[in-house]
């Protein structure tokens, strides 16, 4: 009797070994770490609205939104990481007595691509490509009759490679690049022949006639240093910080081309949310001008710290 007993209990024990979310044994399952793609797509649309009736301090009513979309896909396991994204940004205003203007234009693809040489290791052999341009004409308002930018006239080619480091590479980042290609893109014959964005500008005979047309494309070879932040600042309170500098080894070394953006991001609900950027470019080729004593004639003032601030409210969705 008692060795039946012993094997009645011994076979109820083999089966809770057997299942592991039986009711006698729970079994942890090991977390699978091998090869992973995440994909993360995201779209957002800000606006902001004032309107006066009767306002005795006077102003004036006017609109402004901003639509973006944002995809990611990143690939990562023991050894490598591979994380692209591509961004699409548009805003717009319209204010009383005037026209619709663009606020904001900006279409981005980044990939970056890393090796490490062994599995706890935070130091990667890196590979990276950035490439951004703008969608519609830009224009110096209230001028709209002569465009200041267009599709691919700047476009801007980053290409390189290098040493990254990120303990939690999907949060920080530092990377450095000994030999980074930057290419300049002004495919509008005005705006090349101009001289536009760095590019060498058309030599004309005495007559005005152009004998050598604008450069469209300007090719440099230099150093990039980038670092990305993020981090939750408090609950519901997301920053996100990125720097780049690139100095061109032939042309000018040590003049450091600069861009720099931080961003925070504000969690009302899971559809409502906040923003507020700040974004600073410092391009030692794009040279600004300014109006001389004769009508419509300017002369180049140099280059100059550019600057835009955004702060709106809206709805956002993951999908």
């Amino acid at each position: 009797m008692k060795n039946l007993l012993l094997i009645v209990v011994c076979f109820f024990f083999q089966i809770g070994l057997a299942q592991p979310d039986s009711l006698f044994l729970k079994v942890k399952v090991k977390k699978y770490d091998g090869p992973q793609w995440e994909q993360k797509n995201k779209g957002s649309i800000y606006l902001s609205e004032v309107a006066f009736s009767n306002w005795n301090s006077g102003g004036s009513n006017s609109i402004s939104g901003l639509l973006g979309i944002e995809s990611s896909a990143n690939y990562h396991d023991k050894y490598f990481s591979w994380k692209n994204n591509a961004l699409l940004r548009f805003g717009v205003n319209r204010q009383q007595a005037q026209e619709l203007r663009k606020t904001d234009d900006l279409l981005e693809i980044n990939s970056n691509i890393g090796y490490k040489p062994d599995s706890i290791s935070n130091w990667f052999y890196s590979a990276r490509l950035n490439f951004r341009t703008q969608l519609l004409n830009g224009y110096k308002y209230p001028n709209k009759e002569e465009p200041i930018s267009t599709l691919l006239a700047p476009g801007y080619l980053f290409f390189g490679g290098g040493m990254e480091y990120g303990k939690n590479i999907e949060k920080l980042s530092f990377y450095f690049s000994p030999l980074t290609l930057k290419a300049t893109f002004v495919l509008d014959e005005d705006l090349a022949n101009a001289g536009a964005f760095g590019v060498t500008p058309a030599v004309y005979d005495a007559l005005g006639n152009i004998i050598v047309p604008g450069e469209r494309i300007r090719k440099e070879v230099g150093v990039l240093v980038t670092n990305s932040y993020e981090m939750e600042v408090v609950e519901n309170i997301d920053l996100k910080n990125q720097v780049s500098l690139y100095s061109d080894y032939i042309n000018k070394f040590g003049n450091i081309d600069i861009d720099w953006s931080l961003d925070f991001n504000f969690k009302v609900n899971d559809f409502i949310k906040a923003s507020l950027g700040s974004h600073i470019r410092y391009d030692n080729d794009v040279k600004t001008s300014k109006p001389t004593d004769v009508e419509g004639e300017f002369d180049e003032a140099g280059a100059k710290v550019q600057w835009k601030q955004f702060l709106g409210i809206g709805f956002a969705v993951d999908f």
